[in-house]
């Protein structure tokens, strides 16, 4: 039976929880590109703040920051090895990031689709330590406290997270520029005019459809101006007709849902700089596709 201190107890953990719970979900998620194990990591991380001896827990936030980080790295390490079975490209669980641009974080950095793929190819370590301090803008003593390590080594393992990044990735334009060129590509796309795709995409553009063994998916990414923009042209007589399309936003940036038949196929999502379209992702997979329609719909 409780008493009403236990009561109050838990009222004021659940509020410090909940109060807590975007910037936990923000972490994971940028962590591991799932909603679904950010989802987990948030109720794991619930379970053991229950359990906790809370009255010796100066500052909760930090406690359960650091709880959710750890449980997210302990995640990403065997996710890893589930992805190297996974059928074709692998792309991140996009969400909806209108209700919530900064999903939780003090800035709306390592989101996008993009740099979430490239996070997957760092260490899970030098993930978290990158998120921590450019999305939550934590001070390296305390990125050095969750990761366990020195603060020197922090430092280290959001330079070598930067230096990845910025070698992996262009300069990106802006929001309007990104929605312009989405613009132009779809309407080539859609009507397969060669000519259009090739000058609106980037010379070493890369197209990755993630369908995870889908009849008729790409299980390779596509790579090149040529190819890609050849590839789109033999699609679009397949992929087009009798489809409608919605603009939407997905992970910070404008993206295209594409409907046939009244059920959504597809999301389109591109990473566009100066140079033009360098990156096409199509999330085909249902188990991907289903959660993001679901919560706009929501």
């Amino acid at each position: 039976m409780y008493t009403g201190d236990d009561v109050n107890s838990l009222e004021t953990a659940t509020k410090q929880f909940l109060a807590a719970r975007p910037q936990l979900f923000g972490i994971a998620y940028r962590m591991l590109g799932s909603a679904a194990e950010a989802e987990d990591v948030c109720q794991e991380t619930w379970v053991r703040w229950q359990n906790a001896d809370r009255s010796v827990i100066v500052e909760p936030a930090a406690f359960l920051a650091t709880v959710a980080t750890r449980l997210a790295i302990n995640t990403a390490r065997s996710a890893r090895v589930r992805r190297e079975a996974y059928v074709g490209p692998w792309l991140p669980e996009p969400i909806d990031t209108g209700p919530d641009p900064q999903v939780g974080a003090e800035r709306a950095e390592a989101v996008e689709m993009a740099v979430l793929l490239l996070l997957e190819k760092l260490n899970p370590v030098e993930r978290a330590a990158y998120v921590l301090r450019e999305a939550f803008d934590y001070p390296y003593r305390q990125v050095a406290d969750i990761l366990e390590t020195g603060e020197a080594n922090s430092r280290q393992l959001v330079s070598r997270a930067r230096k990845h990044l910025a070698a992996e990735r262009r300069e990106q334009v802006d929001r309007g520029k990104h929605r312009r060129l989405l613009e132009v590509f779809l309407t080539a796309a859609r009507t397969g005019e060669l000519k259009a795709l090739e000058e609106v995409l980037a010379a070493d553009v890369v197209s990755y459809t993630d369908g995870n063994g889908m009849r008729g998916a790409s299980r390779v990414p596509v790579v090149g101006l040529s190819r890609v923009s050849r590839y789109l042209v033999a699609f679009a007589p397949r992929f087009w007709p009798e489809s409608d399309v919605r603009w939407v936003e997905a992970n910070g940036r404008p993206a295209v849902l594409v409907r046939s038949g009244g059920n959504a196929v597809a999301l389109l999502c591109v990473d566009a700089s100066a140079e033009g379209i360098d990156r096409i992702m199509w999330v085909l997979a249902p188990a991907k596709l289903a959660p993001f329609v679901a919560s706009l719909e929501s």
